[in-house]
């Protein structure tokens, strides 16, 4: 899927989720409870076992991972609250027990976390959740017309690097990835692999607030060079094509070889990634349910970057993003249940 078909489905999304606004949270439990009262305990094959999802400190994953725990809940399972650790400490808590899944493991560019808290010996990659996601470097698209810029390899040029100083320093400043995100390393190694080095300053730290400062230097009619990702709801401020232009590489450069051509054969230095669901791999061999529900799971990024969108509007509260999931679910109840089916059939002898 290319960026313009991306930014359509997600105003699609958004239309769809106009009715949010109408759904309560109270209205949201009754219906839960109800469920739940009116369900056979054979139908609950996850009765009596606690459920500890984590998530990395990226508040939109909030609505990601909530959706599987509602999900989990028609199957028995008790929900414990979320909890927020970096994305390398998820996987090894998640190999070590000590909690049960991660819904937002970004593969490929998870891998190296994976692998390094135990592999397949102590975890297991479910389903294909989200996708594909894309990530890359963008600038603004009155910049970009102006001086034709097309590639990050032209960054090396100091006059055009120039262009994107804002602390004086005479290199660009590229507003990249926060530490233990694992995009960060990429974008260390196209810092090298293009020989940017000399031109281009990585600028690190908290990615909301340096987002949140890019936009406001784009609104004052500065240039601007940044990292981001989809589904995220900084496309949908920035729109690719209308206000930003994607930049490509001049080659990949990914340590595993791993291909970076888009369908359309644009390139952006990164892999496309499919957001997929980790579990501990002990606990999954105890609940086929639970696995099968995983496996069977999707959430079009559309639909993604259109509840993101909400939170950054104001409706960022845990309350605003229960009430987006049950939202969510109420719109593709036919779907939903069709999942819950899926699982429960799976937990029969």
């Amino acid at each position: 899927m290319n960026q313009v078909e991306q930014f359509k489905q997600t105003r699609k999304s958004q239309r769809k989720f106009q009715w949010f606004s109408f759904l309560g949270i109270a209205a949201m439990v009754l219906g839960t409870s109800l469920a739940m009262a009116q369900t056979p305990a054979a139908d609950l094959p996850g009765k009596g076992i606690k459920v500890q999802a984590l998530q990395s400190s990226i508040a939109e994953e909030t609505f990601q991972t909530m959706l599987v725990e509602r999900a989990l809940e028609k199957l028995g399972y008790e929900i414990l609250p979320i909890k927020e650790v970096e994305y390398p400490t998820a996987h090894i808590a998640i190999a070590n027990g000590d909690a049960t899944f991660l819904a937002v493991h970004w593969d490929p560019l998870h891998k190296d976390y994976y692998d390094n808290a135990g592999g397949d010996a102590k975890l297991v990659r479910l389903g294909k959740y989200a996708g594909p996601a894309a990530q890359g470097y963008l600038i603004d698209k009155a910049t970009a017309d102006k001086y034709h810029i097309t590639n990050i390899d032209q960054l090396r040029d100091p006059k055009i690097a120039k262009l994107f100083d804002h602390d004086g320093d005479g290199k660009a400043d590229l507003t990249g990835c926060n530490p233990g995100w694992g995009c960060e390393a990429m974008i260390e190694n196209h810092m090298d692999a293009y020989k940017l080095r000399a031109t281009v300053q990585h600028v690190q730290g908290s990615y909301s607030a340096l987002i949140a400062d890019t936009i406001g230097r784009y609104k004052r009619g500065e240039p601007i060079l940044y990292y981001t990702w989809t589904p995220y709801w900084v496309s949908g401020v920035l729109v690719p094509g209308k206000d930003v232009v994607w930049l490509q590489v001049p080659f990949s450069s990914n340590p595993d070889r791993t291909n970076t051509r888009m369908e359309d054969g644009s390139d952006y230095g990164f892999a496309v990634n499919t957001t997929r669901i980790v579990v501990n791999r002990a606990w999954a061999g105890k609940n086929p349910a639970a696995v099968k529900l995983f496996e069977v799971m999707r959430l079009p990024i559309g639909d993604i970057n259109a509840q993101n969108e909400r939170m950054r509007t104001g409706q960022n509260t845990q309350a605003d993003i229960a009430r987006h999931t049950a939202g969510w679910i109420k719109f593709h109840q036919q779907q939903f249940d069709g999942w819950i089916a899926e699982a429960r059939a799976a937990a029969k002898p």
